[in-house]
């Protein structure tokens, strides 16, 4: 049982990031990098779970990929502080928990 609330806790976790990256404006494949390279994500499992994305939430990937065709790419140096950032924000405790109780 430990076993599957780890394997739940790691999905929402990575589910958590790929927002972040959504937040960000990053692709699809800005954001496996991304997590790969400053999170130790492997891709398959950021692909897999953005795939999952997708299929609950069609509407909004349709018109995120339509703006994805509009938009500036960033810097590397702008992507790895700004993943950076989200993995030390995501790490440390804070109200937010709190407010999800409201």
């Amino acid at each position: 049982m430990s076993n599957d609330h780890s394997s739940a806790s790691y999905i929402h976790m990575v589910q958590h990031l790929i927002e972040k990256c959504l937040i960000y404006k990053m692709t699809k494949e800005e954001c496996m990098e991304a997590l790969s390279k400053h999170a130790n994500i492997k891709p398959v499992i950021t692909a897999t779970v953005w795939k999952e994305l997708e299929k609950e939430n069609k509407e909004f990937f349709e018109e995120y990929k339509e703006s994805q065709n509009n938009k500036d790419s960033m810097t590397e140096e702008e992507t790895s502080a700004m993943i950076e950032k989200m993995i030390l924000d995501s790490k440390e405790p804070g109200p937010s928990k709190e407010s999800d109780k409201k």
